[in-house]
């Protein structure tokens, strides 16, 4: 299970906690911009828009979870169990697989206007990427410094949501999670007035009492309406260094430490295994992963993006600290 989240200073910012019980090798990765994208039904494209990502470890082919290009298009991939609906190929339509889709739009379009216009003829088709890795049921986030949008595949075909407040996470639905938005109107980072009743005079105790309220579980509901408050609630000043530690604070606000979700085997647990934070409009990827807390960067602009082969570097995993005596 996961949460996503795009947060706007100076610069647009996107990303996501990667929640998972099992690591597949994450690496960063790049695609440079002549690396031939082979697609199992439409046209391979050889030369499109530079990417840089986090993708599972399969040598040869890009598994993005999530990524960005060069014209600062980013996207995340979440898990959407129960009600993801991948369908047949159809006539007439580009027929693309899940595993192909982060490629084919960030390859292809430049912004979240282009992509909306292009959905309309894009069919997600079930077809797993081999034996080994089935394909899993997704849907995703689509943001750029414009605005955001979320694609659902369901059994009547794709659904696209514009999306007001920046965030997604699993299940419901998106309409219906931001429906249920709806049930924390009343809260406020401001301590609210006494409402209860004019006959009691009731103490304001603490800070913080207006947010009262707030789901604190990790539940997908719970995680989107404690982002969506601390997203809109968030502030900083617009320079690199601070908006990209707001934008971990606010997904910090709902990581999962390992132990606290636990999946049906007695030695697995969901746990946030990475954070990612791309600043769209540098193409730089920011990231923690759970066992190191130090930020690294990756600049997908550094590289040769000309050429046709795959850049990786792996995540750093291992804690550092800074000793200061």
């Amino acid at each position: 299970m996961c949460t996503a989240s795009n947060y706007i200073t100076k610069d647009h910012y996107f990303g996501r906690n990667f929640d998972y019980e099992i690591s597949y090798n994450e690496r960063v990765t790049i695609t440079p911009r002549n690396y031939k994208f082979e697609y199992r039904l439409i046209d391979d494209i050889e030369s499109h828009y530079a990417i840089i990502g986090v993708a599972a470890g399969v040598d040869g082919y890009p598994l993005y979870y999530d990524a960005c290009n060069e014209k600062g298009l980013s996207i995340a991939g979440l898990n959407f169990e129960g009600n993801a609906v991948y369908l047949e190929e159809k006539e007439g339509m580009v027929n693309v697989t899940p595993f192909e889709f982060i490629p084919y739009i960030l390859g292809t379009y430049s912004n979240v206007s282009e992509v909306k216009k292009a959905l309309e003829n894009i069919n997600l088709v079930n077809i797993n990427f081999s034996e080994e890795l089935p394909l899993s049921p997704l849907h995703w986030m689509i943001s750029d410094d414009t605005g955001a949008i979320v694609v659902e595949p369901l059994k009547d075909g794709l659904k696209v949501y514009d999306n007001p407040v920046g965030v997604l996470t699993n299940n419901p639905p998106f309409d219906k999670q931001l429906f249920t938005l709806n049930d924390y109107r009343s809260l406020s980072n401001r301590n609210p007035e006494n409402t209860f009743s004019k006959d009691f005079d009731l103490d304001e105790y603490s800070r913080g009492m207006g947010a009262i309220g707030l789901p604190g579980d990790l539940s997908s509901s719970s995680r989107f309406a404690k982002v969506a408050f601390t997203r809109a609630n968030s502030f900083s000043s617009d320079g690199e260094e601070e908006s990209v530690s707001q934008f971990f604070h606010i997904l910090g606000s709902v990581e999962q430490q390992n132990g606290c979700t636990f999946i049906n085997d007695p030695d697995l647990y969901e746990y946030t295994i990475y954070t990612s934070c791309y600043n769209t409009n540098k193409a730089v990827l920011y990231y923690r992963t759970y066992s190191n807390s130090q930020i690294t960067a990756v600049k997908l602009m550094s590289e040769d993006l000309d050429s046709a082969e795959l850049i990786n570097y792996r995540l750093e995993t291992e804690e550092q600290i800074a000793y200061i005596n």
